[in-house]
């Protein structure tokens, strides 16, 4: 019986670094890439002509149509297509938005090619893949890969001031601009983030966000 190939899509404007993950992923077992793009706007015109691929390697900064939008219409158009957010950024305003818009998950360029395959590897097997940024239990409740049944109940002992604070945290705000917009003072808005991290068993504002998102508490 002939092995499964995965086929891969690389979104990516630098084109010698796209050609050195090309090369790489053609080395790689069980894998093949299908289709090149220097931008989102032209991934989606190979998509008129070309099968869909299984997985996206996925650049965030491109000319045209940026990794952010292009996961969006990835999603929202071809929703069985895994996309691994791979960038040089690793704030958490872009992690929190990429996960938001739908990737499985987040490396960095920089990763060695063994951590490479294995997110690769995880990404097909689990349908998401952790790393030491983003944790397998936040990419995990996003992915909605779990019984919709076995997760907490959204508000099962959370406040009205915590809820807002929660809502506020998945946004760009910084902690000192929720505080203003609260009419907190930042102590009191560190508190609520801990509290917050108690109860929802969360470590980061990654995962506060990745938590209102599953529960229903902001919208994608």
């Amino acid at each position: 019986m002939e092995a499964t190939t995965t086929s891969v899509a690389l979104i990516d404007d630098h084109v010698l670094l796209r050609n050195g993950l090309a090369s790489m992923v053609k080395n790689f077992d069980g894998y093949s890439v299908s289709l090149e793009a220097n931008n989102g706007r032209q991934f989606i015109d190979q998509l008129k002509t070309q099968p869909p691929p299984d997985m996206v390697l996925m650049d965030i900064n491109m000319p045209e149509m940026d990794g952010f939008e292009t996961t969006i219409w990835i999603k929202q158009h071809h929703p069985e297509i895994r996309v691994l957010a791979l960038s040089m950024y690793d704030n958490e305003q872009s992690i929190i938005r990429m996960l938001k818009n739908g990737a499985r998950g987040y490396i960095l360029k920089e990763t060695e090619p063994k951590e490479f395959k294995s997110a690769l590897d995880s990404i097909i097997s689990k349908g998401y893949y952790y790393s030491e940024m983003v944790t397998g239990k936040m990419i995990h409740a996003l992915s909605n890969l779990e019984d919709e049944n076995s997760g907490i109940k959204p508000f099962f002992s959370l406040n009205d001031r915590e809820i807002e604070f929660l809502k506020l945290a998945c946004t760009e705000l910084t902690y000192r601009e929720i505080a203003d917009k609260m009419h907190l003072s930042p102590r009191t808005i560190d508190g609520y983030r801990d509290t917050l991290f108690e109860k929802l068993h969360a470590k980061t504002r990654v995962g506060l966000v990745l938590y209102a998102i599953k529960n229903g508490i902001v919208n994608v």
